[in-house]
This record gives structure tokens, sequence and C-alpha cells, in this order.
């Protein structure tokens, strides 16, 4: 199961893909990461999906990472006494917290929250965008409004805010719910949605603590603004161009992909890009060229994974959709101008131990070209610090907690596997020589490169830098 390639592939478990075979089929096909949408399924779904996970793990013998997806706020507006209404450019219409049905000209907007956030000249966007209201007078209970941008509007579509801060929390009581049932179950990662500022990650933290990594879906201008902190204090990033399409323009999305994969390199942080990568591929056994595109932007921008959502989760090509992302993956890593867009968008490691060992390895391996660099790590922060550094050999991280190797499942380069604790350094090297042979990354004679820290087992101590060649 060694992957051929360095970045990683997320794919969203759904109703298409919900058996132990599927489950199978997909890993094989080239799946690292599987995501369970908390939005969608009951938590007796999600407990025999993970159970189906780990038996297929242990059964191809690769640590295989599980991602949970919180669904975060939703604001919806209330229903209509006709279960739709059309609104035209120019027209009035009211949201208030009135909870009997709507008609024409209002609708219950049961968030009180929003309207404490508003200002006059504040655009509210309904169902995803497709209708666009500007508030012309609001209070505690109400905001009227203008039709900017009018449509057909039905029961329980959703409102957005851009632009605007909201005093929300990221978790309603159906997400801690879900997150206690997640955390029990053993997910290795938690994907927050509705970030807005770094304390929704300190909240998220309060209640996770080191039971599973924390990733920030950026999903509002409100997080963009504050994208350095949040970055600081996640422990991934997701690039969620769906909402972020909604609330921002569509020409602006493509330059904050960027600017976002580039602020978690950065930070070592890694980074998924996410949302209609091979949409066509719903129905379609193969994607258009601009799909196959825009897979290949975001493997040449060094994002450490791409993500599939109703692709794989409700899609009738599941399998195909792995596969081909897969492949483009492949291709685009195999092309010389990969490689040299990768050393041109590097940034400068920190004027510390860590990153100095991490910096000096990425030399050795253009250098020396070894077979493997070896990374001993208990927390995944060696790792972490390496696959930074986007050396060009893969990393192959060995760490005593199984827990530790399927987090790093999702990170760029590296193939982690669960390996027994060292006592010395002549003990770290000839595990290091052995590993690398029995995972098929080197052969007796070639060199590799180990990197460790000392005292073993100290989490962030990654001080020592060793080449050594495997014998014959």
């Amino acid at each position: 199961m060694k992957r051929e390639r360095s970045a990683r592939i997320l794919a969203t478990l759904g109703p298409a893909s919900a058996s132990r075979e599927r489950i199978r089929e997909l890993a094989l096909a080239g799946t690292d990461v599987f995501r369970l949408n908390f939005s969608h399924g009951s938590h007796e779904d999600h407990a025999e999906r993970m159970k189906q996970i780990r038996e297929v793990e242990h059964e191809l013998g690769r640590p295989i990472g599980v991602l949970m997806d919180l669904q975060g706020p939703k604001l919806r507006v209330g229903r209509f006494a006709e279960g739709r209404v059309t609104l035209g450019p120019g027209e009035r219409f009211r949201l208030d917290l009135d909870p009997t049905a709507g008609d024409a000209v209002r609708v219950n907007l049961p968030h009180p929250e929003i309207f404490a956030a508003l200002e006059t000249g504040t655009e509210l966007l309904l169902d995803d965008g497709k209708l666009r209201l500007r508030v012309d007078a609001f209070g505690a209970d109400f905001a009227d409004t203008t039709v900017l941008v009018g449509g057909v509007l039905s029961d329980r579509k959703g409102v957005n805010v851009p632009g605007v801060v909201l005093p929300i929390s990221p978790l309603t009581a159906k997400d801690r719910a879900d997150l206690d049932f997640g955390l029990a179950l053993g997910v290795d990662w938690v994907a927050l949605s509705f970030v807005q500022r770094p304390e929704d990650i300190r909240e998220a933290r309060e209640i996770i603590g080191d039971q599973a990594w924390i990733m920030a879906k950026l999903e509002k201008p409100a997080a963009i603004e504050q994208l350095e902190p949040i970055v600081a204090l996640a422990d991934g990033i997701m690039v969620a161009r769906g909402d972020l399409g909604v609330e921002m323009p569509p020409q602006q999305v493509p330059v904050l992909q960027r600017r976002i994969v580039r602020a978690a390199r950065a930070a070592g942080r890694p980074v998924v890009v996410a949302t209609q990568m091979l949409e066509s591929m719903i129905g379609a056994p193969v994607p258009t060229r601009a799909e196959a595109s825009d897979v290949a932007t975001a493997i040449y921008d060094g994002a450490d994974a791409v993500m599939l959502s109703a692709e794989s989760a409700s899609g009738q090509y599941p399998v195909e959709a792995v596969s081909i992302m897969h492949r483009i993956i492949c291709e685009v890593e195999h092309d010389p101008a990969w490689r040299s867009g990768l050393e041109a968008s590097h940034t400068p490691a920190e004027a510390n131990t860590p990153d100095a060992i991490c910096c000096a390895l990425r030399r050795v391996a253009g250098l020396l070209e070894p077979a493997a660099t070896v990374a001993y790590t208990t927390t995944g922060f060696s790792s972490l610090r390496a696959s930074r550094e986007r050396p060009a050999t893969p990393i192959l991280a060995l760490t005593p907690h199984v827990g530790t190797a399927r987090r790093l499942a999702l990170v760029w380069g590296v193939h982690a596997v669960p390996f027994e604790e060292v006592h010395d350094v002549a003990e770290m090297v000839d595990h290091a020589a052995s590993a690398a042979v029995a995972h098929d990354f080197a052969a007796p004679g070639d060199v590799v490169v180990v990197i460790a820290g000392l005292p073993f087992g100290r989490s962030g101590s990654t001080n020592l830098l060793h080449i050594a060649r495997i014998p014959d």
C-alpha cells in the first residue's frame, strides 16, 4: 500500500460508498483518509462505517485516517404558507422573529443573533446566493430589506451574511453531541465548520484536547481576515470553496485558495482543497478537462490533499472518481515544473532547532538523493516539520502510536507506520534501515536520512539528523 505520490486524497463516505467492499475499493484506488459527514446520517451509520474502515485498514496493513466533519450552525429562513414565494428586484421584504408562516412580504428568520449584527446596507444572501437582499432598516427582531436579485424562495433555505462576524459559536448542541460520539469512536481529525475567528479554534480545543487534530474549515470572509492567527491555532486547514464562493465573488476564490495554501504551508499545517473538484463525476464516468485542471492546480500549489464530496458519497462512480484523482496527482508530480514550483514557493524556515534540522534535511535530500527520509515521531511533530520542507524524497514516519500514524495519513509525502519505540541512536539507525527496506522505500546499499529528537519521546525536540547507508 505504499503510495507513489506525495499529495493525499480525502474521500467522503455516503450512500454510494457505505459497504465494506466499496470502502476497500476506494482505499485501493487511492483514498488515504475517509470523511464522515455529520450533516447527514445517524450515529449508527457512522459507527458502522468506522468499523468497516478499521477492518479494511487491518486487511490492507496501512494506517487510514478518519475525519469527522461537523455540520456547524445552519442559518435558514422559516416556512411559507404556500411552500414558496417569488421575489422581484426592487420589492420590499421583511425578515423577523414571528414564527407564523411567511408570504410574499415577510418570513420568519429564527436567528436573533443575525439581527444583532446587522448594519444598514448589509447584504443578505439567500439560497446559496441565488437571491440577494439589502438591509434598509432593522431592530432586535426584524430587518426590512430591498430585493436586489430576485427569484424563487422556498421553505428552509439558507441565509448567509457576508462581511459580518456573527456572535455565534461554531459548535451547536447537535455538534457537541456529534463531537462526543465521534471522539468516542476514535476519529483522527475533526473538521470545524463556521470558523470566524481564532477563539472558535480555542473553544473546540477545550473539548477535543489531544483526542484528535482540528481542521479549520475556511468558508467565511471573516476567517480570511484573521487567516494567520487561525492557521497558527489549528492543526490543519480546509479551503471550503463551496461556502466561501457563496459569500465572496467567484473571481476571488482562486486567489484566496492560493493564499490559504501558502499560509498553511508556511506554518507547516496540512491543507486540504475541497468542494466540486470532480463534480461532474457524480453522474459521469470521467471528469471535465476543467475539473482535471482544477485538481492539478491544487497539486501544483503544494496542497497536502484534495477532497471528494458528493462524487464519492452519493455519485454513480465513486471508485472511478478516486482513481482519476490519483492519476491526475501522479501526472502532475512527474512534471519537472511541479518540483521547481514547490521550490519557488518555499517559505524560509523559522530560527529554531527543529526547523533548522528539517531545512538541512531538504538540502541533503536535494544533494544526495537518498532513497527516503525516516522520521521518528511520537506526536507527529517531526513529520509535520519535515513535510513542510517538501523534500524530494518520501518521508517514512515511524511512530509508537497508531493514532499518530492515522493522523499523518493526510500529510504531504508522509507514509506513517506504527513502530516500536527505540532507546538509543544505534538502535534507531538499525530500525530505520530495516523499516525502509521492509516498506519498499529502499534497498541494501541505498542511503537514508534519519531525523529524530533526543531524548526520545519528547514532543517538538527534533534535533538530530543522521545519514546512513543500508548494509548490503
